[in-house]
């Protein structure tokens, strides 16, 4: 029936479970609540490349909001990982096994998608609570297994990938049970996250999802200026001037893809550049605001210590 829909009335049948925007720092944001399959996508796939995902494309990082995904086709998995797996190489990322005809199926990414993928360079935010059920949690376990995303929110559900309702003998009652199981992405029972849910990276309330992961991002997107500052920093003040080298290409080369608070990017700093100078005074620490009798005053306008580290920039 969707064939012979306008273009306008297709665009209004997919506000209903798919909705997009561009927020403030040029984050891009993306609503999905009802994952489709693979005959809807297959059919609609330029569509939705030219009104939707091509207006999401030139943003800085993305945010896909699942808080509200209760449902969805199976079918319709490797299409979403793909878009955002980097790179043509084809990945394993989950095998789901069908009771009732006794199948088990592979899921792959695509080796290739209409338009483009989105940069393997930018951040990847995905919103959970606990009614994102079913494929959206097999959409979140995968993304953040594959450590492509940051999961912010509630422990989802729980569900099933599939349900079949069935009557109970002759009478008018039925009941439901779930038919299909994933595995994990190599076949491995214990990658599952049925029955206990996809756990977040980072845990708050689900109405405080959003805000928080804004918070993660604009923070990740001052650690290119935060490295930056540290490197100038070792160039121009550390004494130990042999080891500044060393140091510089450890800084240049560290992996910064878990880091979604203040402390963990302190913490990881100084795990790093002491291990990298073997120089327990070699410290990083965020300064924050304080609280006087006369109002707030920055740290900055208070006496250091000899040696104190250097600030990291708002």
């Amino acid at each position: 029936a969707l064939t012979s829909l306008s273009e306008e009335e297709l665009l209004a049948w997919l506000q209903r479970g798919l909705r997009h925007e561009v927020l403030e720092g040029n984050v891009g944001y993306l609503r999905v609540d009802s994952v489709p399959g693979q005959e809807v996508l297959s059919m609609m796939g330029e569509f939705l490349v030219a009104h939707v995902w091509g207006k999401l494309m030139s943003t800085s990082a993305l945010v896909l909001d699942l808080r509200h995904c209760t449902g969805g086709q199976i079918s319709g998995i490797p299409y979403i990982i793909s878009y955002l797996h980097p790179g043509n190489t084809i990945l394993h990322v989950d095998t789901i096994y069908n009771r009732p005809s006794n199948t088990t199926t592979e899921i792959w990414t695509l080796p290739q998608v209409l338009g483009e993928r989105y940069g393997a360079d930018k951040d990847v935010v995905v919103l959970t609570s606990s009614q994102t059920r079913g494929v959206a949690e097999d959409i979140a376990h995968i993304l953040k297994q594959m450590r492509r995303a940051i999961v912010v929110g509630e422990r989802t559900g729980g569900g099933a990938l599939d349900l079949r309702k069935l009557r109970i003998g002759e009478s008018d009652f039925f009941f439901t049970v779930p038919v299909s199981r994933s595995l994990g992405p190599l076949g491995g029972g214990s990658q599952t996250w049925e029955g206990s849910g996809v756990l977040p990276c980072v845990g708050t309330p689900a109405e405080q999802a959003l805000e928080k992961a804004l918070d993660i991002l604009t923070l990740r997107s001052a650690l290119p200026g935060v490295v930056h500052c540290l490197q100038e920093a070792l160039k121009d003040y550390y004494t130990l001037v042999d080891r500044v080298p060393t140091l510089l290409q450890h800084l240049a080369s560290m992996d910064f893809s878990t880091v979604v608070s203040e402390d963990d990017l302190v913490t990881k700093l100084n795990a790093g550049l002491q291990a990298a100078s073997e120089d327990p005074r070699l410290l990083v620490r965020a300064i924050r605001p304080r609280e006087t009798p006369s109002g707030p005053v920055p740290d900055a306008a208070a006496e250091d210590p000899p040696g104190a580290a250097p600030e990291l920039p708002e």
